[in-house]
């Protein structure tokens, strides 16, 4: 799958930038989310350096066959209609399940415009105690990368104004439905 990845990102013109990350745990802030396409390309790219990250995806999408390709590829169902801290809470667990887990999730939470983004990410880090990858789609430059580290403070609200000022530059797939903090 790593050859297969990186050449349909070859032929499509995308390509990894950045290092891989070296520790066994991390929360990949997914940045930004505009377009069904940000999960192929983020896959693509997570597949083609043979980083084992997990996604998460609502339910709805995991019937037969779909779901069977879907946790394949690492992709975690999530019940939209459960409350946030009951997600945060099975995300935790998953982390102490796994001796190696690069959880990647879009604090946008949508691909709509979202003026709040999602604190989810920043709860899981901070009590597992593992660092934040800052992660970026660029479709203006066709790149994908996964940092740079930022390691939460406990501050979640300065911590979300800081990781949401580092995308004010980002290039999303629909910028119209891109929010960064600056109006």
């Amino acid at each position: 799958m790593r050859y297969i990845a990186k050449f349909i990102m070859w032929i499509a013109g995308w390509k990894y930038v950045g290092e891989i990350p070296k520790e066994n745990k991390s929360v990949v802030a997914a940045v930004p989310h505009t377009s069904g396409w940000d999960f192929f390309w983020g896959e693509m790219a997570f597949l083609s350096i043979g980083l084992p990250t997990y996604i998460l995806m609502k339910k709805e999408y995991f019937f037969f066959p779909l779901g069977v390709l879907l946790r394949a590829l690492k992709v975690i169902p999530v019940d939209r209609g459960k409350k946030d801290s009951q997600l945060v809470d099975q995300l935790i667990d998953e982390f102490g399940r796994r001796k190696r887990i690069h959880l990647c999730i879009t604090p946008e939470g949508s691909r709509k415009k979202r003026k709040k983004w999602k604190k989810g990410f920043l709860v899981i880090a901070n009590a597992v105690n593992v660092p934040v990858h800052l992660g970026r789609l660029d479709y203006k430059r066709k790149e994908v990368t996964v940092g740079p580290i930022f390691q939460p403070t406990g501050d979640i609200e300065a911590d979300m104004k800081y990781i949401m000022s580092t995308y004010r530059d980002a290039n999303p797939k629909y910028p119209e439905n891109f929010y960064s903090g600056e109006d």
